[in-house]
């Protein structure tokens, strides 16, 4: 018996390996929120009814193929993965259980700016929340860092930049940001969008429309453009001319719901106006870079999440609705349950709360749902 880490999963996601889960958590908790792959096979069994022993799903668990168990927090992973040794099947259990699921990020390169510097997608896959990171002659840049805030400053550390910069493309509601702390730890300017951070309790950057911001001494410039409709001071970023930062306003497979706060009557016209005539001005070259993903099918081969907005504007449903009564009807009827504990989370990234760590944990288990589709 051994552990597989949640590293080890998302290898397997990203090259479409075969591995079969038995998660031993809640039917309901199972049914919410698990681990994703295009090759992966399930079986949910509670840990609770397999206390008497694993005999009765032993024909239900493939022996040719790698077999992980999957439950919480870790503990009853082991317990049945040892019951599964003894009945003479190779089994391992999740490292952290889904909690470290929740948590791994992991750092992809996605491109080369034009004079030199580089652009990172950390993808957090148990999660579906992306962020980014912008490297330019030893400076970088961050937006919509996570609460795990020491991959963001150890990575740059290893790339020899000094954080100058970190960005919030809105005040978010699935997950808590890791951005004010990274600047506190680095000395890096914090940016909000002001409509966003009217109830923030801290001292911020304004972030608004014509914004620029240098990276380095190579003129990567991230070009802010208001796009309001996910939240009212929802922010996009245009980075050196190739990559749209779309924040929760525009992802590969969907749109940004326009209801977390409440307004989903009063904002599906933003999130119009933004997606059909702010995003239709630009280029169509342009690569688009959410701050989330809904599903497995909308990684890349290397892992990573992106494609160009001339073909989002051709195959994103959400991007051709002509009727806007219909538009209206899909944003603000059509709507997937809210994200868990979203108003603590909104709370604590306002600075009105400060959740200790395990909270925090507990506030962000389960999908991300910023999407309509």
């Amino acid at each position: 018996m051994k552990a597989m880490t949640a590293s080890e999963v998302t290898k397997k996601v990203i090259h479409n390996e075969e591995l079969f889960i038995l998660d031993v958590r809640n039917e309901t908790d199972f049914n919410d929120w698990k681990i994703e792959g295009k090759n992966f096979e399930y079986l949910n069994v509670p840990y609770f009814d397999l206390l008497d022993g694993v005999e009765p799903i032993l024909d239900k668990i493939p022996a040719d193929k790698e077999l992980l168990v999957v439950c919480a927090k870790e503990g009853s992973s082991v317990m049945v993965a040892e019951m599964l040794e003894e009945a003479r099947r190779d089994a391992s259990y999740l490292a952290g259980g889904m909690k470290s699921w929740s948590e791994h990020l992991e750092p992809v390169k996605v491109g080369d700016l034009k004079d030199g510097g580089e652009m990172y997608q950390f993808v957090r896959i148990g999660k579906g929340c992306l962020s980014y990171m912008v490297i330019s002659n030893g400076e970088a840049a961050i937006v919509d860092a996570t609460r795990m805030t020491d991959i963001f400053t150890d990575f740059a550390a290893e790339k020899n930049a000094e954080i100058k910069h970190v960005f919030d493309t809105h005040l978010h509601a699935d997950h808590i940001s890791g951005g004010r702390k990274i600047a506190e730890k680095t000395g890096a300017s914090y940016w909000l969008p002001p409509k966003d951070a009217e109830e923030v309790t801290f001292e911020y950057s304004r972030l608004e429309d014509g914004n620029e911001v240098m990276i380095g001494s190579t003129k990567i410039s991230i070009q802010a453009i208001y796009s309001p409709g996910h939240t009212i001071g929802s922010t996009s970023f245009v980075v050196d001319d190739q990559y749209l930062l779309s924040g929760d306003i525009l992802f590969i497979d969907s749109i940004g719901r326009p209801d977390l706060a409440g307004k989903a009557g009063d904002w599906a016209g933003d999130l119009r106006e933004t997606l059909y005539k702010r995003y239709k001005d630009l280029s169509g070259e342009l690569v688009v870079m959410p701050a989330h993903f809904m599903i497995i099918e909308e990684l890349n081969e290397d892992g990573s999440v992106s494609e160009k907005l001339g073909t989002l504007f051709a195959e994103n449903h959400g991007l051709n609705i002509e009727d806007e009564g219909e538009f209206r009807k899909l944003v603000s009827e059509n709507l997937p349950p809210q994200p868990n504990a979203y108003q603590e989370i909104r709370e604590t990234n306002m600075g009105k709360i400060s959740p200790d760590e395990e909270k925090q944990r507990e506030m962000e288990i389960g999908p991300n749902r910023c999407a309509v589709r």
